[in-house]
């Protein structure tokens, strides 16, 4: 079992930055595809940024943050961190870390694009801009 518990979210200004943490327990395989989503009221869940943990460094990037926001882990303490910088209002929503233990390069693409893949999810952080 798989338990993912986010933090770091708040409320800041426009142009400012945040640091999202997904603490990660239970049995996360090296390759596992994890990854940053973020639903706002009113909206449709979207994929923000995904790696692969313990993985080759790739990354994926929704086309909305990237040069903004930079998805990173620690390894050692199975941490995901999201960074985000140059927040906008519309970066507004609740934010969710997701696993997919399950996945196996080559596969299926680990990618924002698909959150149905992913089986776990945590409770979720909010993170407000103000213009």
């Amino acid at each position: 079992q798989v338990q993912l518990v986010e933090s770091g979210g708040g409320s800041v200004r426009s142009g400012g930055s945040l640091r999202l943490s997904c603490a990660a327990s239970g049995y996360i395989p090296s390759d596992t595809c994890m990854g940053w989503f973020r639903q706002a009221p009113g909206k449709e869940r979207e994929g923000v940024a995904v790696a692969v943990f313990d993985g080759d460094g790739s990354t994926l990037y929704a086309d909305s943050v990237k040069g903004r926001f930079t998805i990173s882990q620690d390894k050692a303490k199975k941490t995901l961190v999201l960074q985000m910088n140059n927040l906008k209002p519309e970066d507004t929503a609740m934010y969710y870390c997701a696993a997919d233990p399950a996945y196996v390069s080559g596969a299926y693409p680990c990618s924002p694009q698909f959150p149905s893949n992913f089986d776990y999810w945590g409770q979720g952080t909010q993170v407000t801009v103000s213009s």
